[in-house]
């Protein structure tokens, strides 16, 4: 029998044939059934009996309730009152049960009527779906998923241009797909410090290949947004690139906290430095007072005189560079990147670590002759090898040595590292004669906040800021350790593209020179004016004073005392060397200004600077440093 068939109701006149209840679907490829207004099946054509793996006979007896899922079955039979209504059809889609599991089916209904209208069964023709309802959930939760997103996700053609975005890009920069084209923004460019770094990004796009990087995007004139931004290929069933995708995760959060991290890092190393920086202060004190004593003992002979002059000078130039490095490195300030050489500074930093560390600890110095410059953040890099030269110490519990190593690699000859193979890396080493570590200690020795250290011994960031100082300078970082032997710390850090010498390496300027104009000195420090006046009176100029800020005003706004240059402290009584500023800038505005200070904090920098002042000069001072400096600004007119 091609036709599963039972009888139909008890009240008809007679059993119409299985044809008339299927019609052109007795043997159509698509399920296809008759049920009576009860649900029980009065016929079913052969490829339903094969979809639920029935008999004939076992379909006789079956409802559809014992198909369908028991959550739909309420739906299925709520169609009967759809179908009771002209024009007597309807569609859903239900879950049914199969041998082969739950299936979903798509079904066209009809109400089949005898010659009175009366309603006597329903026919349905359906095909199982499954496959495209979970193609469809599938889409909706990635849809969901891109949409409902953290992180702003936009995807491009293969120039750049954008053709979508989700809500997240759109409620972090407030532009909609429509700006962006509208606007011609390129979205891709956003963050980028120059032009150099946008064309590397898209060589490596194009190249197939997945860019990651941290960038800053200015929002407005006061919030600077940091983003992790990854951008890769979408490609083709045939590996055609045919789209990029980009994502960005607000990373502003992190960026502060590794701020702060690093700076509570930076005064732990202060704190390890202070012994060495007290005996140093100590000597530089020791040598000044003794040789002002032999100055003052009557009338000193003439080379003893020149001789005690010559080593105050000297002494008082190293006491001047330990405190501009300790201002330096205390103060939390911008990364700032500019030609640094590795060599001096670890030979300054080993000096004063070898009068902090115990005596049991000695120090090796092993530089490469002619070490290139790095392009790298001077004060980072003194918290490398602070970092890392404290945690030698405290691996060599009873003494030893630590080595310190410079030297240059070719990128192509450090695979394993990972590094551009096209650049050239300064290697900084740091090994020490300690206990060294077990694989599982240097498995986690850079997570923040891990330590060996007993309790209240260490933060345990000082490797994870060596890590990310070195990252953040496109470097990398290699470890070797040994239990019982020691450990090795090796920086790679790329070298300045010139290999031109630091400005602080160059040779010493020519003398102080000389002019004829008219100054004003402000200082509130009455030897250092003097020391000032008496300098520039000297070589020539006419020299005006004023020892505080409300005397420097009205010097500037009496008309009747001309002057070509002014020399200006910052931290005054009565008024701020700000404020005097102000008054200039509008009484005489083309007088020159420098600016000299002890000390000036970053917010102060950025008001001088809105007030248009360029020339800052730091105390303590060479007078030979602002007599150039001075002399630049006035003009190439000088006397002897």
């Amino acid at each position: 029998m091609s036709v599963a068939t039972i009888a139909p109701f008890v009240d008809l006149a007679g059993p119409p044939a299985s044809e008339s209840w299927l019609g052109a679907w007795e043997t159509s490829a698509d399920c296809a059934y008759c049920r009576d207004t009860a649900g029980r099946l009065l016929a079913a054509n052969l490829s339903f009996a094969r979809k639920f793996g029935r008999t004939s006979h076992a379909l006789a007896a079956a409802h559809v309730a014992d198909f369908v899922h028991a959550d739909d079955l309420a739906a299925v039979l709520a169609t009967n009152a759809e179908l009771a209504r002209d024009p007597h059809r309807a569609t859903s889609q239900h879950r049914w049960v199969t041998p082969q599991g739950m299936r979903w089916f798509a079904w066209d209904e009809t109400a089949l009527l005898d010659e009175a209208g009366v309603i006597v069964a329903f026919r349905a023709v359906g095909r199982d779906i499954t496959r495209q309802r979970l193609a469809e959930e599938q889409f909706y939760r990635l849809s969901r998923a891109v949409e409902q997103s953290p992180v702003s996700i936009v995807i491009t053609d293969l120039d750049g241009r954008p053709l979508y975005v989700n809500s997240k890009f759109i409620a972090v920069t407030g532009h909609t797909l429509e700006d962006i084209i509208d606007q011609q923004i390129e979205i891709l460019r956003a963050g980028h410090p120059d032009e150099a770094s946008y064309r590397a990004f898209w060589e490596t796009i194009r190249r197939g290949e997945e860019w990651r990087g941290e960038l800053a995007t200015r929002r407005d004139a006061h919030n600077t947004v940091w983003e992790s931004v990854k951008v890769s290929c979408l490609r083709s069933p045939s590996g055609e690139i045919t789209n990029f995708l980009c994502l960005r995760e607000d990373i502003t959060e992190r960026k502060k906290l590794e701020q702060e991290l690093r700076q509570v890092q930076k005064m732990e190393s202060l704190g390890t430095l202070a012994g060495g920086i007290a005996h140093d202060f100590n000597n530089l004190l020791a040598i000044i007072n003794g040789y002002a004593e032999f100055c003052q003992q009557g009338t000193p002979p003439p080379e003893l005189l020149d001789k005690s002059l010559r080593e105050i000078h000297r002494a008082a130039q190293r006491a001047s560079g330990l405190v501009k490095q300790i201002l330096t490195f205390s103060r939390k300030t911008e990364v700032r990147f500019s030609p640094v050489d590795l060599n001096q500074l670890a030979r300054e930093l080993i000096s004063l670590l070898a009068e902090t560390f115990p005596r049991t600890v000695t120090f090796q110095l092993k530089l490469q002759d002619r070490l290139p410059p790095l392009l790298a953040d001077q004060i980072q890099l003194q918290q490398i090898v602070l970092n890392l030269c404290v945690n030698a110490r405290d691996a060599m519990p009873q003494g030893g040595t630590i080595t310190l190593t410079t030297d240059t690699h070719a990128g192509a000859s450090l695979p394993h590292l990972h590094v551009d193979p096209a650049k050239r890396y300064a290697r900084l080493r740091i090994a020490d004669t300690g206990t060294g570590m077990s694989p599982e200690v240097r498995a986690r020795l850079f997570e923040p906040f891990f330590t060996t250290k007993p309790v209240n011994q260490g933060t345990g960031l000082g490797l994870a800021v060596v890590y990310g100082i070195v990252t953040a300078h496109h470097g990398c970082i290699d470890v070797e350790s040994t239990l019982g032997v020691g450990s090795a710390f090796s920086a790679y850090l790329p070298l300045a593209e010139n290999h031109s010498a630091p400005a602080a390496l160059l040779a010493a300027p020519d003398a102080f020179p000389g002019g004829t104009e008219q100054l004003l000195i402000v200082d509130d420090e009455d030897p250092l004016r003097e020391l000032l006046a008496t300098a520039f009176t000297q070589k020539g100029y006419r020299v005006a004073t004023a020892a505080s800020g409300l005397d420097a005003i009205a010097h500037v706004q009496d008309t009747t005392r001309p002057f070509q240059a002014v020399l200006l402290d910052l931290n005054m009584p009565g008024a701020s060397g700000i404020d005097v500023l102000k008054i200039i800038r509008v009484c005489r505005p083309h007088v020159p200004v420098i600016v000299i200070s002890g000390h000036i904090t970053p917010e102060a920098r950025k008001e001088l600077e809105a007030l248009g002042q360029r020339e800052f000069i730091q105390k303590p001072y060479r007078l030979d440093d602002i007599g150039r400096r001075l002399r630049s600004l006035l003009g190439a007119r000088t006397i002897g």
